[in-house]
C-alpha cells in the first residue's frame, strides 16, 4: 500500500514538472516569435538574402525588435522578406528608414538590420516596404583579408632580404653604414662649411666699412629703421584707438 502511494507521489511530481517545463518552453518560444506582444509587419526587397532564414532576428540599434516571418522569391533578381516587428518600436522607425542584412559576428547567423531614418519624418505604416542595401558577403571580407595577408607576407620577405644584404655587406646602404671614411668626409665637409660661413661674415663686415659700399649699407639701414618705426607707429595707433573706445564705453556707463 505504501509502495503504491510512493509511486503516485512520484508520478504526480513528474507530471507537474513536465507541465511547468512545457509552459516555460511555450513562453520562451512565444516570446521569441513575438506571440505575446502586439506586432506590425514590415517588408524589404533584396537581390540576395545571403543565407537569411525564417526566424532570424530583426535588429534596430543593436536591439532585437522582431523576427523574420517569411522569405519569398519574387523574381530571379529580387527576394521579398516579411518581418514581424514589435509595435512599441514603430515610433522610432521612420518612413525613410532602410534595411540591410548583417550577421552576428563574422560567421554568425544572419540578421536584418534596420536604420532609423530622419527624425522629423513620419513613422512607418503597417506592411510598408523599406528601402534596402545589398549585404556585404562574408566571402568578400575573407578574400580581402587574404589579399592583405599575402601583401604583408611579400613585404616581410622583401624586408628580410634587405636586412640580410645589409648584415652581409651587400648593397649601397651596407657600404654607407660600414664605411668609416664616409663619416670622416662628412665631418670635414661640415668644418669647411663652418669656416666658409665665418669667412663670409668677415667679408660682409669689411664690405660695410668700404668707402664704395658704405652708402649702400647706410641706405639699407635707414630703410630698415623706417620699416620698424612705421610698424611701431601702427601698433601705437591701434592701441590708442582701442583705449579711446574703452574710455568712451566707460563714460557712457
Amino acid at each position: 500500500m505504501k509502495s503504491n502511494s510512493g509511486l503516485k507521489w512520484k508520478l504526480g511530481i513528474f507530471i507537474v514538472v513536465g507541465l511547468v517545463l512545457l509552459v516555460l518552453g511555450l513562453f520562451f518560444i512565444g516570446k521569441q516569435k513575438n506571440l505575446f506582444v502586439s506586432v506590425f509587419q514590415l517588408k524589404a526587397v533584396f537581390t540576395n538574402v545571403s543565407g537569411l532564414k525564417v526566424g532570424n532576428n530583426v535588429r534596430f540599434g543593436g536591439i532585437a525588435i522582431g523576427t523574420v516571418e517569411g522569405i519569398q522569391l519574387v523574381t530571379d533578381t529580387s527576394v521579398l522578406v516579411n518581418m514581424s516587428i514589435k509595435s512599441d518600436t514603430r515610433r522610432f522607425i521612420k518612413q525613410d528608414a532602410s534595411a540591410s542584412i548583417g550577421s552576428d559576428g563574422l560567421v554568425g547567423d544572419r540578421v536584418v538590420l534596420i536604420s532609423p531614418g530622419t527624425s522629423n519624418r513620419e513613422p512607418v505604416r503597417d506592411n510598408e516596404v523599406l528601402a534596402s542595401h545589398a549585404p556585404v558577403e562574408t566571402d568578400q571580407i575573407l578574400a580581402g583579408l587574404k589579399t592583405s595577408a599575402d601583401n604583408a607576407a611579400i613585404i616581410t620577405q622583401q624586408l628580410a632580404e634587405v636586412a640580410y644584404k645589409v648584415n652581409h655587406g651587400r648593397g649601397i646602404i651596407s657600404r654607407l653604414l660600414g664605411d668609416t671614411s664616409l663619416g670622416n668626409n662628412l665631418k670635414a665637409t661640415m668644418v669647411n662649411l663652418k669656416n666658409g660661413s665665418a669667412g663670409l661674415n668677415e667679408n660682409m663686415e669689411a664690405a660695410k666699412h668700404n668707402f664704395l659700399l658704405k652708402g649702400y649699407f647706410k641706405k639699407k639701414k635707414k630703410e630698415e629703421d623706417k620699416r620698424k618705426k612705421d610698424s611701431l607707429d601702427r601698433k601705437n595707433e591701434t592701441e590708442n584707438k582701442k583705449k579711446n573706445v574703452d574710455d568712451k564705453a566707460t563714460t557712457d556707463k
